[in-house]
């Protein structure tokens, strides 16, 4: 009965995680600053327009300073967005929508003609994420400000343990200043621990997805378990080391088993606070 729900209701039963991060060297024009984040779209697996535009007007309802999406909005083609575009247009920050590849975006598990037609289709997915109204990183940096202040945004393409690695963290953190606040966009949480932890250059927050906490667990007070855990280290919300923060999205979407049960699609809401 729970997998039948799981696949008629639980994939888009969106669920709003909110959560408060401390940061002892937050400017302190960021405090109380608000981010919505939204991860793995998968937007080749949907089927109900009505109720992924629900989706995506919870997110606008949380009314925060900015947006980050970090990654795999198709499945395997960038041509699955037709039909879809209007819908995922409308969301909106007034900071601005980010966004970062995933490894379902590379077009590496479908078969193509030619390499030219697998670059024109990645070309063709970039031009939509500017379409979306997003500004898509692609191992880059950029400046957000608040009034005289501001912090440093850096967004890498995959990188991942077992999946693709096209991220260079060396090249999106090129001219960072060291004393910067940082929060790096990144979509596979394996980064974290494998490069992202130990560089030089204090990264504060990093935004990860990719796990979709395996779309199947259990998750009550006092109690969470999913397959994911005996993969990722970091498979769903939040997790501290050495004063840094990596969170977890548990996915907009769903891919393979057509469903979710126990781990419900999430759209996450982070409040930066100066400790």
């Amino acid at each position: 009965m729970n997998v039948l729900y799981g696949i008629i209701k639980g994939k888009y039963d969106f669920t709003i995680h909110r959560i408060t991060l401390p940061f002892k060297d937050l400017p302190e024009a960021f405090d109380g600053f608000t981010i919505t984040q939204v991860s793995d779209i998968h937007v080749g697996s949907f089927t109900n327009h009505h109720a992924v535009l629900k989706g995506v007007e919870m997110a606008n309802l949380q009314k925060s300073d900015i947006l980050f999406f970090t990654g795999d909005l198709v499945n395997n083609r960038a041509d699955e967005m037709e039909g879809w575009m209007d819908t995922f247009s409308r969301l909106q920050a007034p900071m601005g929508k980010y966004s970062i590849l995933g490894n379902h975006d590379y077009g590496d598990y479908s078969e193509w003609p030619s390499p030219e037609a697998k670059a024109a289709n990645m070309e063709r997915l970039k031009q939509t994420h500017a379409d979306l109204g997003f500004r898509l990183l692609l191992n880059e940096n950029l400046v957000l400000k608040k009034g005289e202040q501001f912090i440093s945004l850096v967004g890498v393409e995959n990188w991942g343990k077992r999946f693709s690695q096209y991220g260079d963290l060396h090249k999106a953190m090129e001219n960072v200043p060291a004393e910067n606040f940082k929060i790096l966009l990144s979509h596979d949480p394996t980064h974290w621990e494998a490069q992202v932890l130990e560089h030089p250059s204090h990264i504060h927050l990093t935004l990860s997805g990719h796990t979709h906490g395996t779309q199947f667990g259990i998750e009550i007070p006092g109690f969470r378990w999913a397959p994911a855990q005996y993969v990722y280290h970091q498979w769903a919300g939040a997790y501290h080391q050495q004063d840094k923060w990596i969170y977890v999205n548990r996915g907009f979407g769903f891919i393979g088993f057509p469903g979710r049960v126990g781990i419900f699609p999430e759209i996450t809401v982070i409040t930066l606070k100066k400790a």
